[in-house]
């Protein structure tokens, strides 16, 4: 109680606002990974959520990255926001959805160029050089999106 008080007002408001931020970018985190995760899903060939939870080595490997490269969007919006948390959780939601479209059709872009059969190698059953190669333009466009941002 004595450490209560002697810690002035302002301090607990800075703990509210941090603990309330910690919290709204969680939800809104969380948010734009999953709509990722759809958008993945939606412009793939099969069922991204049934062939993550068989174990199917492509389809993990592909769905982590764009995992990540979503979270470099998210991570680089929240920082580029300067403190202001209405500016960090629009330009969150902004440049998440934005991330989203420019991965996916550059991603699938990507795959048309090189000739990559997209459906073919996230089912399959063992690793793929593809699925990496996959892998690596979600990571790359997430962080060129991301420092696009800042």
């Amino acid at each position: 109680m004595i450490l209560a008080q002697a810690l002035d007002a302002t301090y607990w408001a800075f703990l509210g606002r941090g603990i309330g931020a910690i919290l709204l970018y969680a939800v809104i985190g969380t948010l734009m990974m999953l709509i990722g995760f759809w958008a993945i899903d939606l412009t793939t060939p099969g069922k991204l959520p049934q062939m993550v939870r068989a174990g199917l080595p492509n389809a993990v490997t592909i769905t982590a990255a764009g995992m990540i490269s979503m979270a470099f969007i998210i991570v680089l919006a929240i920082y580029a926001s300067y403190g202001s948390l209405l500016q960090g959780v629009i330009s969150s939601l902004v440049f998440g959805l934005i991330g989203i479209v420019v991965q996916v059709a550059a991603v699938r872009l990507l795959e048309w160029v090189t000739g990559i059969d997209i459906g073919e190698v996230i089912q399959a059953e063992e690793p793929r050089d593809a699925a990496k190669v996959v892998a690596a333009a979600h990571v790359a466009l997430g962080l060129i999106v991301a420092v696009a941002v800042f």
